[in-house]
């Protein structure tokens, strides 16, 4: 099984529920190849590449989850990072929203195949959901432009959640294109970590917006 070798290469060996996260994430993986042979879930097949991309760079900011009731991960697509994360921290309810049908019923099946109990999957946009629930954590990978996000989150937030958004390396351009969006709204929005994925795969953010 080459997702789990190589799951088991590059995951750290801090991360909480490490053993869980190589087996589950490797089945995740596996899914998705071969749902990939009738639609068209992501072009990121090769096993390092998917190792990486997939589950090391959803789970490298993890610390940053630590401790949330409630996160909903806005626009899952295949399930990242959301199913990652979930699977590190059981005791910790998520909501992944995915307005795509297809996607959503992939996502819905990986829940049920992995036994994911603190999982719920919506076929609904994010902020059709945080109209109608509270949340401590909204994340994202490459959804929308910082500015967009807060046209998107910015209710949200002012009733006490946070925005947790993996950003690519031209970040700061992204954060000084919303500054004036920012003080309307009368929040900040500050890089929390960089890091480097392996590989030479490329760089990553992760960007905090809160009030």
């Amino acid at each position: 099984m080459p997702f789990t070798e190589e799951l088991a290469q590059l995951l750290p060996d801090d991360i909480p529920n490490r053993a869980q996260l190589i087996q589950k994430s490797a089945r995740h993986l596996d899914l998705i190849v071969e749902t990939n042979q009738h639609f068209n879930l992501t072009r990121i097949l090769n096993p390092r590449e998917a190792a990486i991309k997939h589950i090391v760079d959803s789970v490298h900011p993890w610390r940053l989850f630590a401790g949330s009731a409630h996160v909903l991960d806005a626009g899952t697509g295949a399930g990242f990072p959301g199913i990652p994360l979930a699977v590190i921290f059981p005791d910790t309810q998520f909501v992944l929203s995915e307005s795509i049908g297809k996607k959503a019923r992939f996502v819905e099946a990986v829940v049920q195949d992995l036994a994911l109990g603190n999982v719920e999957v919506a076929p609904a946009r994010a902020e059709e959901i945080l109209r109608r629930r509270k949340v401590n954590v909204i994340t994202a990978r490459a959804v929308a432009p910082i500015i967009r996000t807060l046209e998107l989150f910015a209710p949200a937030i002012k009733q006490g959640a946070k925005a947790l958004l993996y950003k690519g390396p031209d970040v700061d351009s992204e954060i000084s294109a919303s500054e004036s969006e920012l003080r309307k709204h009368r929040m900040r929005a500050r890089v929390v970590e960089r890091y480097a994925l392996p590989g030479a795969l490329g760089s990553r953010a992760i960007v905090e917006i809160s009030t």
